[in-house]
C-alpha cells in the first residue's frame, strides 16, 4: 500500500517558518493503531489524515500527535486546508471538516486562509504544587480552559526567555500549558507546551487561540486581534473574536510531498 503524505509549515510566509504538519489524504480511514504508528514515525507536533465525505468541499479530519489522538489542532488544519485548496481542489472557496470538535470551516481570506472554530474562553484555575517552579517564573494571573492551564505574565520579554522544566509540566492537570503576554509589537505574544501528550514545545499552535483570543479581546477591548507565537521558529495568527467562535487565519507553504510504503 502506498500513501501520498505532505509536510507543510502552517502559520508560516515561508518554509522553516511556522509549525510543520503532516498530512495525508485517505481514500479510507486506516485503523487507528496504523495512523498512530505513522504519526510517531512521522515525529511531528501533529499529522492530520482526511477522506472526502459525501459533498465537494466537505472531508471528515483526525489529527494525531506522535502519542496520542487529539480532538482540535488549529495548525493541521490550516495545512489539510491549503492542501485541498491549492492542489487538490483548487476551484473550492472553502472546505469544511467534520472532526471531534464538530465542523470547521476554512476559507480563502486573500492570500490567507481564515479557519471557523469554537471559543474556549479560560477560568479561574487553582494551579497545582510545583507549577510555577516547573515554569520558572511566577505569573501575574493563572487560568484555564477545560484542555489547557494559562498563565499570564506581564510582558513579551519574560514569555520568549522562559525555560521551563518539561518534564515536571507533563505532570499537571491538564493536556498543556500556555504562557502568554502583551506583544511589543503585537497584541499579545505566547508559547505552549504538552509534553503530556508528546509535544515538548509546540511552535505555532492554532487551538490554543480558542482560549487566547477570548481573554485577550475583553482584556483589550477590541475584536480584531494580531497574535504572534515566539517559540524557535514563531508565527503570526490574524484573529478576530465572534461571541462562542472565533477566527484564526494564517498562511501556510509546501515543503515536502512524497509517499509512504507501507
Amino acid at each position: 500500500m502506498t500513501i501520498p503524505i505532505y509536510q507543510i509549515d502552517a502559520f508560516a510566509d515561508e518554509v522553516f517558518q511556522g509549525n510543520p504538519a503532516a498530512v495525508c489524504p485517505l481514500h479510507e480511514w486506516l485503523a487507528d493503531e496504523r495512523m498512530q504508528a505513522i504519526a510517531a514515525e512521522n515525529n511531528l507536533s501533529e499529522t492530520a489524515f482526511f477522506v472526502p465525505g459525501a459533498e465537494p468541499g466537505d472531508y471528515d479530519l483526525r489529527w494525531f500527535t506522535p502519542a496520542a489522538e487529539v480532538e482540535l489542532c488549529g495548525h493541521a488544519t490550516l495545512a489539510s486546508a491549503y492542501l485541498i485548496l491549492s492542489r487538490l481542489a483548487p476551484k473550492l472557496d472553502a472546505v469544511r471538516f467534520s472532526t471531534l470538535s464538530g465542523i470547521l470551516e476554512v476559507r480563502r481570506d486573500g492570500d490567507r486562509l481564515a479557519m471557523d472554530f469554537p471559543a474556549r474562553p479560560p477560568g479561574a484555575y487553582d494551579p497545582p504544587p510545583g507549577l510555577f517552579e516547573a515554569l520558572g517564573s511566577g505569573p501575574e494571573v493563572m487560568l484555564a480552559s477545560q484542555r489547557d492551564a494559562m498563565a499570564v505574565y506581564g510582558d513579551e520579554a519574560t514569555v520568549r526567555d522562559l525555560a521551563p522544566d518539561i518534564r515536571a509540566l507533563a505532570a499537571i492537570d491538564r493536556e498543556g500549558i500556555i504562557v502568554t503576554a502583551p506583544g511589543d509589537d503585537c497584541d499579545f505574544v505566547s508559547r505552549f507546551f504538552a509534553p503530556a501528550i508528546g509535544v515538548d514545545e509546540d511552535p505555532v499552535t492554532g487551538s490554543t487561540h480558542c482560549t487566547l483570543i477570548p481573554y485577550w479581546t475583553e482584556r483589550l477591548g477590541k475584536t480584531e486581534l494580531h497574535a504572534r507565537q515566539v517559540s524557535a521558529r514563531g508565527g503570526d495568527l490574524y484573529c478576530r473574536a465572534m461571541g462562542e467562535r472565533v477566527r484564526i487565519a494564517g498562511r501556510a507553504r509546501l515543503y515536502l510531498e512524497g509517499t509512504l510504503a507501507l
